[in-house]
């Protein structure tokens, strides 16, 4: 099983201790985003769970439980966020500064091919045109450079969620000629930098620039940090059409993260999103809110892709 501590929501940031908790526990529980009254038992102990993928903007307060995790004998690795906006768009980020500086302890702390840097969404305005993105891009590439192995950008999308949520900016529509231009400049900056460049979940086929298809949750890379094969590593995970992520479970919940940057398809709505953070519990099964014992399912169907007895480096 692929545990993915989540695309739902910024585990690392703000769920650090729940999700300690629940690996000293060897489970928890996952309500489904469609369905709130149907909640699954996940098996997360080491022998299930072949890899864990983090995605976080500020994983620092995960950083020192690492340890724990690797003497439990837990692969993992990160999607690490990192954007040039202000607080005009992101609300309760920290300092890009000291995010930059975590990224290079977190990288120098478990090897750069396991922290992937993320320069998503590109979102377009007069405040952030396409001047400041490739001066931001480059500052981010520069500073990096030794301490991640590839780039993944993604524009953004019109989630009929984000509109309420940005009504009074000014956000135009990204269309074709942009993205070509932009993901152009960006191959030619991240070149300089020798940091290949890929899309997450776009359509558009940026070949052209040397920009290939990302897989977020890739089956290669997961059988590198492994060290062994794994099965259906091609099968999709089905999130969205043109999503190439390898299948996976992921124990995040909506409606949760307190980033409250407003482009943020997860968060309906910022005040949902806090009081979900208030009803958060770090000792429950469950990421936030309460629910009956009936309400659980035990998931059995979910499995190691392990193949057994079988070394990667033997194949």
């Amino acid at each position: 099983m692929i545990l993915s501590v989540s695309r739902r929501t910024d585990i690392p940031a703000f769920y650090t201790e729940w999700f300690i908790n629940r690996v000293r526990q060897g489970f928890l529980y996952v309500r489904n985003p469609f369905n709130d009254n149907q909640i699954s038992k996940i098996n997360i102990s080491p022998d299930n769970v072949d890899c864990i993928v983090f995605w976080s903007k500020n994983p620092e307060p995960i950083i020192n439980h690492l340890k724990e995790l690797d003497d439990k004998g837990y692969k993992y690795y990160f999607q690490f966020t990192i954007t040039p906006y202000s607080d005009d768009l992101e609300v309760n980020i920290k300092n890009k500064e000291d995010i930059i500086n975590t990224f290079i302890r977190l990288s120098d702390k478990i090897g750069k091919e396991r922290v992937i840097l993320r320069y998503d969404p590109i979102i377009i305005t007069d405040k952030y045109d396409y001047d400041f993105h490739f001066k931001a891009f480059e500052n981010i590439c520069f500073r990096l450079q030794n301490h991640t192995e590839k780039v993944i950008i993604s524009f953004l999308d019109s989630y009929k969620k984000v509109s309420g949520n940005t009504k009074g900016i000014n956000i135009k529509e990204i269309k074709t000629e942009d993205m070509r231009y932009i993901a152009g400049s960006f191959a030619k900056i991240a070149e300089k930098y020798n940091l290949p460049v890929e899309t997450c979940a776009e359509a558009i086929d940026l070949s052209e620039f040397g920009i290939g298809h990302g897989k977020c949750i890739d089956g290669d890379l997961i059988e590198r940090i492994t060290g062994y094969k794994i099965i259906n590593k091609n099968k999709r995970d089905g999130n969205r059409e043109d999503c190439r992520c390898m299948k996976c479970i992921d124990i995040g919940q909506y409606n949760t993260c307190i980033h409250n940057c407003v482009y943020c398809y997860a968060n309906e709505n910022k005040k949902t999103a806090i009081n979900n953070y208030r009803l958060h519990n770090a000792d429950s099964p469950i990421l936030s809110g309460e629910y009956s014992e009936n309400q659980i399912n035990e998931r059995k169907d979910i499995n190691s892709f392990k193949i057994k007895q079988t070394s990667f480096f033997d194949l």
